[in-house]
């Protein structure tokens, strides 16, 4: 077995459902992971979209959501988790609307992809203070033992 992120709201390069998105409840969606491998001491999950502007010409890569230090002993994320209250110690980053927590899909033209991806770390994070992904895949740097990826699309309208 290897180590995988899914959701129960939507399959691995699926429609995102718009509950989770700014057309909806703009809620992070359940997050289940399996198989974290020997010698993780955190996870991280960064959230992004590379299509952002349009996906006929990208321009950037829009952030929306960064955490840190999940336990290796949780199974996932519920859904709606809250911006003051994740779980055992994970501490949130800044995403690109320079807010801590999740933010939906949300895009201007076209059907985009969103990459949910989630990395084992062989060490426990110092408090970064709020980092961005920048920030947090510096201090990431050379501690990934491996990661996950799901990816899910979202247009609107």
């Amino acid at each position: 077995m290897t180590f995988s992120l899914t959701s129960k709201a939507f399959v691995h390069e699926g429609d995102i459902p718009a509950r989770y998105t700014c057309d909806g409840d703009d809620l992070s969606p359940p997050l289940c992971w399996s198989e974290v491998p020997d010698g993780a001491q955190s996870l991280a999950l960064i959230v992004d979209d590379p299509d952002a502007p349009d996906p006929a010409a990208p321009k950037t890569i829009w952030v929306h959501w960064v955490l840190y230090d999940l336990p290796v002993n949780s199974a996932g994320l519920p859904e709606a988790v809250a911006v003051t209250a994740p779980s055992g110690g994970t501490l949130q980053g800044r995403n690109d609307w320079k807010q801590i927590g999740y933010r939906g899909p949300c895009p201007p033209i076209g059907r985009h992809r969103y990459f949910f991806r989630l990395c084992a770390l062989d060490v426990v994070l110092p408090d970064l203070r709020r980092p961005t992904k920048a920030e947090l895949e510096q201090a990431m740097q050379d501690h990934i033992l491996a990661d996950a990826i799901l990816m899910g699309t979202y247009s609107r309208g």
